[in-house]
Formats: C-alpha cells, sequence, structure tokens
C-alpha cells in the first residue's frame, strides 16, 4: 500500500485524552509476527509511576516495556515513554530519555517523539496520531512527512476528543485519515 512505509522501520504512535482506549485497539490486535518496534507516547500525569506497559503487556502477544536511557530498540516490541521524561529514538539502535523542559505543557511530548525518530528513520517510519485535547504531535508529524516518512491520523469524528488529530491535519497532512479499526487491519496485514 502506498501509506505505508517500504521498507518498514518503525512506527511510532502518539495519543493523550482518551488513548488508553484506542491503543487498545491497535496494540492488542497486532501479530507475534509484528516486526518493526513500536514506541509510544502516551500524555500521563508526571507525579506518579505508570501502568501503562504492565496493562498492556498483560493484553498484547508483543513484549511491552517501559523504556530505559540507552536502552537498545529491538524489533517487534512496544516501548512506552515514562512519566516526566520526554522518549527519543537516538538511532535506529537506541532509545534516549530527556528532562528537557516540557513541549505544548507535555513531558512526554509527542512532539520530541515523532522529531527524533523522523531523523533516525526517515522514509522507513510509521508516525500514527491519535485522540487528544492538545496540537501536540502536529509538529512532529510535519517533520516525519518531511524526511518521506509516512502519516496516519485516527478520524477526527471516531476520536474520543478530536482536537489533536483536527490539528495534525491542519498543519501537516497525512497520507491516510483511518478509523482505528481500520489501522490495526492494515497493520495485521503488513505482517501476515
Amino acid at each position: 500500500m502506498t501509506d505505508l512505509p517500504e521498507p518498514f522501520g518503525a512506527v511510532v504512535i502518539g495519543a493523550s485524552a482518551g488513548g488508553i482506549q484506542a491503543l487498545r485497539v491497535l496494540l492488542e490486535g497486532l501479530p507475534a509476527t509484528f516486526e518493526p518496534p513500536i514506541v509510544v507516547v502516551q500524555h500521563i500525569p508526571p507525579d506518579r509511576p505508570s501502568a501503562l506497559a504492565e496493562l498492556f503487556g498483560y493484553r498484547c502477544v508483543l513484549p511491552v516495556v517501559e523504556a530505559d536511557d540507552k536502552q537498545p530498540l529491538r524489533p517487534g516490541t512496544v516501548f512506552f515513554a515514562p512519566p516526566d521524561y520526554h522518549l527519543l529514538v537516538e538511532d535506529r539502535q537506541t532509545l534516549a530519555l530527556s528532562i528537557d523542559e516540557p513541549v505544548k505543557f507535555s513531558r512526554p511530548s509527542i512532539d520530541v517523539l515523532f522529531e527524533s525518530a523522523a531523523a533516525a528513520f526517515g522514509t522507513q517510519l510509521l508516525a500514527i496520531l491519535l485522540t487528544g485535547a492538545s496540537s501536540d504531535g502536529s509538529e512532529g508529524l510535519v517533520s516525519v512527512r518531511r524526511a518521506g516518512g509516512k502519516a496516519w491520523v485516527q478520524c477526527p469524528s471516531e476520536a474520543a476528543v478530536p482536537t489533536m488529530p483536527e490539528s495534525a491535519l491542519a498543519l501537516a497532512g497525512a497520507d491516510a485519515v483511518l478509523r482505528l479499526r481500520d489501522m490495526c487491519d492494515r497493520l495485521q496485514g503488513s505482517f501476515q
């Protein structure tokens, strides 16, 4: 398909308000044969531990972890940003954490993740932006598309909170505007 990278190097996903339910549809449907690493920023409160890796670890067939600084970027693994750290794709092999200032009131920031992944993976990156109540991720999608990567945005009419998808579409556009089930079907089909 033209809206999937070839070859497929990595997937980055950004979500905020309503994101847990959206991520459940996407991540729980991925097969064990899914090869690219998946790096996720879900906006979460900065002042308490995250249960995202544990929650999704029980529900996904792929391994799910909370990212550490300098952690190897393993294929077929889901990496969640920890609370109060930016998560960056340092290069094609390694992740990095940062305590730089929040971006658009967010740390972790979707823009920071997307921009770093675009620099590392270029045309081999798929970025997916889901539901949320801010404009975080919009500038990141601009960087992804400028580098030749592909951008999928959740259909605003389906999003629990449409602000983030609408902002991204206004600023960056998209290679596809999809409902969650369609995203899941395309991702599943790419590695079966």
